[in-house]
């Protein structure tokens, strides 16, 4: 069990996908993705999400993502945030608001 204080230091926010690419690199198929968090700005992220998403489709889309972890190295990339997924049959499904709402909304 975690405390309260716990879940409170996890920053998910809201953002909108900007950017899709191929990640070739990576040792699980991957896309490169870019996302605007509004006021707080843009972040790069690696995404196994290549089962059930094709690039075309995600440029728009809104997504939550953890923002404050530490930047990890993935082969020659930087991560700078998780974006966040259920996982179902080994697939990610990725979550995201029900409503548009403004790039940079803290999740609570």
């Amino acid at each position: 069990m975690i405390q309260f204080d716990d879940f409170n230091k996890v920053d998910i926010r809201v953002g909108t996908i900007l950017e899709v690419s191929d990640f070739p690199k990576a040792h699980n198929p991957a896309y490169q993705i870019l996302i605007d968090f509004g006021p707080l700005g843009r972040r790069k992220s690696s995404a196994q999400i290549t089962a059930l998403y094709k690039k075309e489709n995600l440029i728009g889309k809104q997504i939550l993502a953890v923002i404050n972890f530490p930047e990890k190295q993935i082969a020659n990339f930087k991560s700078q945030c998780l974006i966040l997924g259920a996982t179902s049959s080994e697939k990610v499904i990725l979550l995201k608001p029900e409503n548009p709402v403004p790039n940079g909304s803290k999740i609570s």
